[in-house]
């Protein structure tokens, strides 16, 4: 009897041991981001967001009485190198979430890893098909490129623009929107008379801009692009005397759209999240005092102005964080069980309201239709 006792106290105080170690150990995030290459303005911001919220929350006591550890990685805007750092995370550095995957390819070159491993991951990334067919371990914090079309087309239907040029971007992101876009003009009496793409790395588009600019009948251009393609857009457009209407994706909802334009973006339109504008929003708006507060601490802290992408890593952080608490547990399958039924919150992005065939849980009013007056954005009339 004394040594079953005996077993059985040891056991008793292994098993407090190995609680007691888990209590001590800090709870992975696992990031890979396009901090260089052609999509950093993307995801440097993303990057320095992932850092400074951590350090907050660790300075406040860290998460479930867990510090957290930031493990990320720079893909170089290369969805194959993506691919081979979430593996890293996954396999070798044992990350309890995924938060990252700026581009879509990147994302997608992520997803089988997630799934197969049952890692909850939430995507920075915009394009419809991250979480169109609903993934279990997937999900997304930006606006979907379907969204962007239907918000562009919605402003182009009350101006009275119906005849539009498509010149869109041959990332995966570019595709997608191409796709979307194509697949929703018609739903808002859209007809798209011209249908030009362009390479990430393209550095002149003048060829495909004289092409639209010679169709008969194009009332106004929309770009579905990011990184700096649509920055050179708008300048090949303003240096072609082009004076349609020019619309740009939520790609580029961001102040480094503005500097790498210049005063070509004159008047151009485009959707964004409030994130952009949070001195601009009236003060009874919800996410005025979240994105009010991200806008100080991020320019506190890097003397840099913010971006929407920045805003996209804070909610992925937030949610994933809110789930954390919500689950009490850092149990991939109760984490991922708590992000599906996140309902309310209010972030950089929007109203989140998850559910099991909405992994991203955000609607159309959550987008802000901007246009650039005086070299900054304005909420447009």
């Amino acid at each position: 009897m004394k040594s079953l006792m005996k077993k059985f106290a040891v056991g008793a105080m292994l098993a407090l041991g190995s609680l007691a170690a888990v209590a001590n150990e800090p709870i992975k995030i696992g990031s890979v981001l396009s901090v260089t290459g052609p999509a950093a303005f993307l995801g440097d911001p993303e990057l320095k967001t992932l850092q400074l919220y951590v350090e907050e929350l660790n300075k406040k006591g860290g998460v479930l009485g867990r510090q957290l550890q930031l493990v990320h990685y720079d893909d170089g805007s290369d969805a194959n190198k993506a691919n081979g750092f979430a593996k890293r995370l996954l396999d070798d550095d044992k990350v309890d979430i995924l938060i990252g995957g700026t581009t879509t390819g990147a994302t997608m070159s992520m997803v089988p890893l997630a799934e197969k491993s049952g890692t909850p991951f939430i995507s920075l990334a915009g394009a419809v098909v991250i979480v169109e067919p609903v993934k279990k371990w997937v999900f997304k914090t930006p606006h979907t490129d379907r969204m962007a079309a239907e918000k562009v087309f919605e402003d182009m239907k009350k101006r009275g623009l119906t005849k539009v040029a498509l010149l869109s971007e041959t990332s995966g992101f570019g595709q997608s929107g191409k796709k979307e876009t194509e697949a929703v003009a018609g739903k808002y009496g859209i007809t798209l008379v011209a249908n030009e793409t362009y390479g990430p790395k393209d550095t002149d588009m003048s060829p495909q801009l004289t092409k639209i600019k010679t169709t008969p009948g194009v009332q106004a251009v929309f770009v579905f692009g990011l990184g700096q393609g649509p920055a050179i857009v708008t300048k090949n457009y303003k240096q072609l005397g082009i004076t349609l209407p020019l619309y740009q994706s939520h790609g580029v909802a961001s102040d480094e759209f503005l500097k790498l334009a210049g005063p070509a973006a004159e008047g151009v339109r485009l959707p964004s999240p409030a994130q952009l504008i949070p001195e601009k929003l009236p003060a009874g708006d919800p996410q005025k005092p979240v994105v009010t507060a991200y806008d100080k601490a991020y320019k506190d802290r890097y003397k840099q102005d913010v971006s929407t992408f920045g805003g996209y890593a804070y909610d992925g952080l937030m949610l994933a964080v809110d789930a954390m608490k919500r689950a009490g547990s850092t149990d991939k399958a109760k984490v991922r069980d708590a992000i599906e039924a996140t309902k309310g919150y209010i972030g950089s992005s929007g109203k989140v309201n998850m559910s099991a065939t909405d992994h991203m849980g955000l609607d159309l009013s959550s987008f802000r239709m901007l246009e650039v007056k005086g070299g900054d954005w304005t909420i447009s009339q």
